[in-house]
């Protein structure tokens, strides 16, 4: 994979409250003096209280977090878009037509899917935050 760091990152999901939040808090955690990150999604979605718990327990905050979509979007000039969803796939392919922008699809499955104990929900909202992880510091680190 291409190390070289981008100048700045856009993750993008469906709804912008689990994965590509965590995606983006992730990056600027570990690269967020080098990098620019955002996050958005084709929607904005609803808060997902279990994301800012699992954040917590690897000392990242995302308790404050909003969801929002790519029309919230301050700044357009990403050099790097990674999805992580379907949908922001086919966002993302749209959009590479008209700019300058390189794009990545991370298959990241959405937590929010699982069914189960609250315990078995937070172990997958874990799986998917440890797969982020992993993939961000393959990716760039």
């Amino acid at each position: 994979m291409n190390t070289k760091l981008p100048s700045a990152v856009l993750f993008a999901c469906t709804l912008n409250a689990i994965r590509s939040p965590m995606a983006a808090a992730i990056m600027h955690h570990h690269f967020g003096h080098k990098v620019y990150v955002a996050s958005a999604g084709i929607a904005a979605g609803d808060p997902d209280p279990f994301v800012g718990m699992i954040m917590d327990e690897i000392g990242i905050d995302l308790k404050k977090h909003r969801p929002h979509s790519f029309e919230d979007l301050e700044d357009s000039a990403f050099d790097l878009l990674i999805t992580l969803s379907p949908e922001a796939k086919a966002k993302a392919d749209d959009m590479s037509r008209t700019m300058a922008i390189e794009t990545e699809n991370w298959a990241i499955v959405d937590p929010s899917q699982t069914q189960g104990s609250r315990e078995q929900i937070l172990d997958s909202y874990r799986q998917v935050r440890d797969d982020i992880v992993k993939k961000v510091m393959q990716r760039f680190g």
